[in-house]
């Protein structure tokens, strides 16, 4: 069972960063694309598009069909479906697959895709529960080296200090809600509500008195809650298809599996499925939960085969499905498991059951911007040549690769006492680390010398 326990009342704030953490929705103004919001640059044609599909999914008209996202890399195909998944609303599941991903499973591809599916599907769920609710004021993750790989760690718990208008106090926690903590992206500011019996945490926003200064525009801001910390109260939480369906395979033991993926290679019994259907759709009807469908999105999507294109393709005309997004970067090129050459490696029939959206290369001043976000949601400060000759790297090179030298750069601008990354600090570290371009020309000179 999970726990937490509370503590006496030194503690410093953990700060995570994933790749598109900074993105928050399609930055629309009704159907229009502004310039730059919600972490969005440029791409407004592709924004655009996807903000009316948006609004199809919400009027339930999108039924049995999919998004195509077809452009080069580094064009923010990923960040453009991450952003329908933010407009849809809060607590929508959001689901990053990479097509090749389902070839190294130990698992049918089938039964491989039905998980990712439920996965996406998502049970908002209202339980009475005694509850911790307040802003966290203090957080520290503690951590400890993973056991079967010893350049690794892990969480193994967690100290917090949370507080009303009225009281604080401060608790420690076990490993599980460690990984809930990293998994939610929770930080100090934010204001959640802790289910201690049920192992459940619920971040519901930003504190409206955090002294931090965050992106009003992205963030949901939420009154600090009154009265005691300890609390009985309505408590809501969402909770997947596949997560209950993983619980009930456990007998719901294993509360590390069930949060943060660890032995998710079992096939799931289809019987396990329908009891957890039933469960579900008995709470719908006693109004007690409602059901969302979130978003797949499967990059590289040429690398799938023709059995899993066939299964998507049925999968989209079920009555519960998710929003199933493709994105490639390919022409044409064959379908895998045939002889046939098609559009994108795809099927026709499932493409023209698509809306396909291109995405186009970034201008030179939206990749400085982009570059200028991304330092900004790290935290990093770039002078002002730095920026530029960062952005030139991404127009000659790319973007990703740019993006890609900022966090080495900090380090070497650490080491050598600076506040802020340099231009020499980026010329430094580009010789360490090549671009593709680079690489590619470097190997050639020894396949001449190799041949002679």
């Amino acid at each position: 069972m999970a726990l937490v326990r509370e503590v006496a009342e030194n503690i410093k704030e953990w700060e995570r960063i994933s790749a598109h953490s900074h993105i928050t929705g399609l930055g629309l103004d009704g159907l229009r694309a502004k310039p730059i919001a919600d972490g969005m640059v440029g791409q407004q044609e592709a924004r655009e598009a996807a903000g009316i599909i948006v609004r199809l999914i919400k009027q339930g008209k999108f039924g049995g069909r999919s998004i195509l996202l077809a452009g080069p890399p580094g064009t923010g195909k990923t960040a453009l479906a991450m952003g329908i998944a933010r407009e849809l609303g809060k607590d929508v599941p959001f689901v990053h697959l990479t097509a090749s991903e389902i070839f190294s499973t130990d698992i049918r591809k089938t039964e491989f895709l039905t998980q990712t599916l439920r996965k996406a599907i998502g049970a908002r769920i209202h339980e009475m529960r005694k509850i911790y609710e307040g802003e966290i004021k203090e957080i520290e993750i503690e951590k400890a080296q993973h056991p079967y790989n010893p350049y690794q760690q892990i969480p193994i718990g967690a100290t917090i200090k949370i507080a009303t208008t009225d009281e604080s106090k401060k608790l420690t926690m076990d490993q599980s809600f460690a990984l809930q903590l990293i998994q939610q992206n929770i930080e100090a500011g934010d204001v959640v509500q802790i289910d201690v019996d049920g192992g459940r945490i619920v971040k519901l926003g930003k504190s409206k008195t955090d002294e931090k200064k965050h992106d009003l525009e992205s963030s949901q801001l939420v009154e600090v809650p009154k009265g005691k910390v300890f609390k009985e109260k309505e408590f809501v939480y969402t909770i997947t298809l596949h997560h209950l369906d993983f619980a009930s395979s456990r007998q719901g033991n294993d509360i590390f599996s069930i949060f943060f993926g660890g032995k998710d290679s079992k096939e799931i019994d289809n019987d396990i499925r329908k009891e957890v259907d039933e469960y579900i759709k008995s709470l719908v009807q006693e109004g007690r939960c409602e059901l969302i469908p979130g978003v797949v999105f499967i990059d590289e999507c040429s690398m799938l085969d023709i059995e899993s294109f066939a299964f998507l393709n049925r999968a989209m005309e079920q009555e519960l499905s998710p929003i199933i997004i493709f994105a490639t970067n390919r022409g044409f090129s064959t379908i895998r498991g045939t002889d046939i050459k098609s559009p994108h490696g795809m099927p026709l029939d499932l493409i023209d059951r698509m809306l396909i959206i291109n995405t186009k290369p970034y201008k030179k001043e939206e990749i400085k911007k982009i570059l200028e976000i991304r330092a900004k949601t790290e935290k990093i400060d770039l002078d002002k040549e730095a920026l530029e000759y960062l952005t030139d790297l991404g127009v000659n090179n790319s973007l990703r690769y740019a993006i890609q030298l900022i966090a080495p750069a900090n380090e070497y601008a650490k080491e050598n006492k600076s506040e802020k990354i340099k231009k020499e600090h980026i010329t430094y570290v580009e010789k360490l680390f090549a671009d593709i371009n680079k690489s590619v020309e470097y190997l050639k000179e020894f396949e001449k010398k190799f041949l002679e």
